[in-house]
């Protein structure tokens, strides 16, 4: 099941969406009254999807995210970044709620930042607060999936020694087109292509730490809330964004991720 959450005429509602995701036109989008994870309630009405807006599908309290994952972008990071911890444990860090963005949104690339990165990536959406989780019972927590940019402003990475200003900016986490609810998140392909140049192309199944891995460790000092977002690594082939860019992340299952980039 996809589920969008969308902008018409002023208002803002979810919405169960239908059809071919490779035939755009044939789109539709049935809205729902109430939020999806509490009173999912179809209003009978089915728009095109063309006649709305697409906004980033779950507002996060928490934007909680794994790095070093995948052992080619560990690679192709050593100038910048250290290797996985040698405790064997994942790598994580946070992006401000205030980063997220939604389909066709512009990413702004700050003034004076140097550097500025596309990263696509599997994101994991929480669909009942999560706490203490094990491997076995993570994904019971899980409500679906969606593809998410982990926008990086690499300078600003390198020289910080952490990675808060250079991940944090403003519009640095865009995410959607939807959430997909049936999913196995196990091997999937994940792509990014600038201006329809590919650039990255992994697969989940290469992830160094898998998703319930990842969120049993997460779990094992924070909680995560409805509606909070995991970000699950990225593949190698990061490279810088300019303004006049189109940057599209897709993952296989879910759909694509488009967002054109312009200055600040």
């Amino acid at each position: 099941m996809r589920i969008a959450r969308f902008a018409r005429s002023g208002d803002i509602s979810f919405g169960f969406v239908q059809g071919d995701p490779d035939v755009p036109g044939d789109l539709v989008v049935a809205p729902l009254t109430g939020h999806p994870l509490f009173d999912p309630t179809p209003t009978g009405e089915v728009v095109p999807l063309s006649s709305v807006r697409l906004l980033a599908p779950t507002q996060p309290i928490n934007v909680v995210c794994i790095g070093k994952n995948y052992a080619d972008h560990v690679r192709e990071m050593a100038g910048t970044t250290s290797g996985p911890s040698e405790s064997g444990v994942p790598t994580v860090f946070l992006k401000p709620a205030t980063s997220v963005i939604g389909p066709d949104d512009p990413i702004r690339l700050p003034v004076g930042a140097g550097r500025v990165d596309h990263e696509g990536e599997l994101a994991v959406v929480i669909g009942k607060p999560a706490r203490d989780l094990t491997p076995e019972n993570a994904l019971a927590h899980v409500w679906g999936y969606t593809a998410a940019n982990d926008v990086t402003a690499r300078d600003q990475q390198k020289s910080d020694g952490q990675w808060t200003r250079g991940k944090g900016h403003d519009t640095f986490c865009p995410l959607g087109p939807w959430i997909e609810t049936d999913l196995d998140a196990a091997d999937l392909r994940v792509r990014c292509e600038v201006d329809e140049v590919l650039r990255q192309d992994g697969r989940t199944r290469d992830l160094l730490h898998d998703v319930p891995a990842v969120l049993a460790f997460i779990t094992s000092f924070m909680t995560l809330l409805p509606g909070d977002v995991v970000l699950t690594g990225t593949p190698a082939g990061v490279g810088p964004l300019e303004p006049g860019n189109v940057v599209e992340v897709s993952v296989e299952g879910i759909g694509t991720l488009r967002n054109p980039v312009v200055s600040r």
